[in-house]
């Protein structure tokens, strides 16, 4: 049986979220965190879709960032966590929303740098990533969580649901205060979409900087 999925967000891994795991795994819950490195919207969608239902009971998936584009659109969960997770409706892309931002306020939505390999990959800048995702991350935590990342292909920012399951799963929403990933306004829109939302003066990955806080959140979401 498994009690918690864990979608990770673009660039990332599991590995990123072990810590977290044992952590919840000491509380006595069962953890799970396919790799959706380089995959499509559709393969990452059937990799979680036929995890949810091979489980005995409904299990709550909990998304982060970029991971929250698969998370919504499976169904059958008991509920869905959103750590500053992209919420997206059918039609919508990543890109499609940073570019709406910009034309309505005149500012960027995208400040993660990011830079094109020889396989036409996208990597993050190092510091680009320090200061925008692991900011309120202690050094050493920083640094392994840096060392981690890998390349996306460049998709990432067009994938595009066809189905919003989040529209009718129970859903909260845990949006960072000091996020530099993602811009206040989408932000906003992501937490308006869900059932609740709380707001913590975090950084993107509050799973890393507080990540005893996040434990006992996903326990509470759980049921624990």
């Amino acid at each position: 049986m498994t009690d918690v999925i864990v979608c990770h967000g673009a660039w990332h891994q599991p590995e990123h979220f072990r810590a977290l795991a044992d952590r919840l795994n000491r509380d006595g819950l069962s953890v799970a965190i396919p790799d959706l490195g380089g995959l499509s919207l559709p393969d990452s969608h059937d990799l979680v879709q036929s995890m949810v239902d091979s489980s005995v009971r409904p299990p709550l998936l909990v998304a982060h960032s970029n991971g929250g584009i698969t998370a919504g659109t499976v169904r059958g969960a008991a509920s869905m966590l959103f750590l500053a997770g992209w919420v997206l409706d059918v039609g919508e892309s990543p890109q499609g929303l940073i570019v709406d931002v910009q034309r309505r306020t005149g500012r960027a939505g995208a400040p993660l740098a990011v830079t094109a390999d020889a396989d036409g990959r996208v990597r993050l800048d190092p510091e680009a990533a320090r200061a925008g995702l692991y900011a309120d991350c202690d050094e050493a935590t920083a640094t392994r969580a840096i060392e981690l990342l890998r390349p996306e292909p460049p998709s990432i920012f067009a994938a595009t649901p066809e189905q919003a399951a989040w529209r009718d799963t129970p859903s909260h929403y845990l949006a960072a205060g000091h996020d530099q990933a993602i811009v206040p306004e989408l932000v906003a829109a992501f937490a308006a979409r869900c059932s609740t939302a709380e707001t913590w003066p975090t950084g993107h990955s509050a799973y890393l900087s507080r990540a005893d806080d996040v434990a006992e959140l996903i326990g509470r979401r759980r049921g624990v």
